[in-house]
């Protein structure tokens, strides 16, 4: 659950640390965190409340080894906590608005800047690191090949999907292991930069380029084609996913390994179904599996 931690509490922990803020705003949020525009002088920094500082971390992480040109990624510079039960970040503000926010008229000029980026997280280089799946503040996955992380999704002892039986019609996903099963062994091994939810408020952008490529909670190491299954998986979730996959689709949809397209995209819905079901989401669960459906029909 996201935090709701009152700005006098913030403020009193942060400045204690950061010095004084000058200037303070609301932003949009994320999924798992209060987020807030502050001035330090002439300086703009983005304040990130929440739970866990493990994210936190991975953004630091990122940031200082993989930022480029064309993958920019915010500097951090400064987590800390709040109390025992909150964390903080502040990293540097990035200009521009997220591509979910853009008029959807404006939608396809920004597609090939976002792949430029897509391109640029594929090629950066993970030298020194160890492991396939997410990975910790220090570089090391979790998960010793790529198939082990696909295949997860089905292991009891982190999904309980007999949990949800009451909620998830068994028969109804079935299909969706099935094919999961049958297209992870022709996946390939590969080992390079996963963004892990990459796309609509998690990429911003100003006057026709890409400006920030923001929370990499969910990073990993694997095929970077999962985040251009992510972008196909949510196309008809939101409008600027699916003006990406149809620049995708129209420019190097024939170059794509489309088994592995379909397989990353049922492991990516497999887990919206889960956790809409835990937290009780119905609208994104009905919607999740009418996805997934279209998926294994395609």
């Amino acid at each position: 659950m996201k935090p709701q931690v009152t700005r006098a509490f913030i403020l009193a922990a942060v400045e204690q640390d950061f010095g004084p803020i000058t200037g303070w705003e609301a932003v949009a949020e994320g999924e798992e965190s209060q987020a807030f525009a502050i001035r330090q002088g002439n300086d703009d920094f983005i304040l990130r409340v929440n739970r866990s500082a493990e994210g936190f971390r991975k953004d630091d992480f990122c940031s200082r080894r993989f930022a480029s040109t064309d993958l920019p990624i915010p500097e951090i510079v400064s987590i800390g906590m709040i109390d025992e039960d909150y964390s903080y970040c502040i990293s540097r503000r990035a200009i521009g608005i997220t591509l979910q926010d853009m008029p959807v008229k404006e939608m396809p000029a920004i597609a090939e800047p976002v792949m430029r980026a897509l391109e640029a997280l594929a090629a950066a280089n993970v030298d020194g690191t160890v492991g396939y799946g997410p990975f910790d503040e220090n570089g090391n996955g979790r998960f010793a090949s790529w198939r082990d992380f696909i295949m997860n999704i089905a292991n009891p002892s982190l999904y309980d999907w007999d949990a949800l039986k009451a909620i998830v019609d068994e028969q109804r996903i079935a299909p969706y292991f099935q094919a999961l099963d049958s297209f992870a062994p022709r996946c390939p091994e590969m080992r390079q930069l996963v963004h892990g939810d990459f796309g609509s408020n998690n990429v911003l952008t100003d006057a026709g380029r890409i400006t920030g490529v923001i929370d990499w909670s969910e990073a990993m190491f694997g095929d970077p084609l999962y985040d251009v299954a992510n972008l196909f998986f949510w196309r008809s979730w939101l409008d600027c996913m699916e003006a990406q996959a149809q620049y995708l689709e129209q420019q190097y949809y024939a170059a794509l390994n489309a088994e592995a397209l379909r397989c990353y995209q049922l492991r990516i819905g497999l887990d919206v179904i889960y956790h809409s079901a835990v937290e009780g989401d119905m609208e994104v669960l009905t919607w999740g599996l009418t996805r997934c459906d279209e998926i294994v029909a395609s």
